[in-house]
């Protein structure tokens, strides 16, 4: 399956998709050096929850999705270097209203659980705005 929405992401900032399907994406990301927040090397925790938005929205994949609100629990530290990947899964829908579940694992261990609200407007949400 082809990525149908977010195409212009950087995949330094939110990853890379290794497998997408219906229903379902899951992405790959390093942490890179200008996301640490100190001089442990401690990734602020806004550049994980873009991973996991990214992966969000290939899971639904649709042209206009966006997020309108997100649940998450941050379980473990990020620090620079590490390799994540981002498993979302579309599991409820609400009319324009999509439910995203989405894990955030470095190895075996889950750093990043949540739920995502997605919305898939009739168009481009900039151009609602507009009009």
């Amino acid at each position: 399956m082809e990525a149908r929405t977010h195409l212009g992401i950087d995949a330094r900032l939110c990853g890379t998709p290794i497998d997408l399907a219906e229903g379902r994406a899951d992405v790959r990301w390093r942490a890179q050096p200008e996301m640490a927040a100190d001089a442990q090397g401690l990734v602020h925790g806004g550049f994980v929850f873009g991973l996991a938005d990214y992966a969000g929205m290939l899971a639904i994949n649709h042209p206009n999705v966006v997020i309108g609100a997100a649940e998450l629990r941050f379980l473990r530290p990020v620090v620079v270097g590490d390799e994540l990947v981002a498993r979302a899964r579309h599991t409820e829908d609400r009319g324009k209203k999509k439910i995203v579940e989405v894990e955030v694992c470095r190895g075996e261990h889950a750093v990043l659980k949540g739920v995502l609200t997605c919305f898939v407007p009739d168009n481009h949400v900039l151009a609602q705005v507009a009009g």
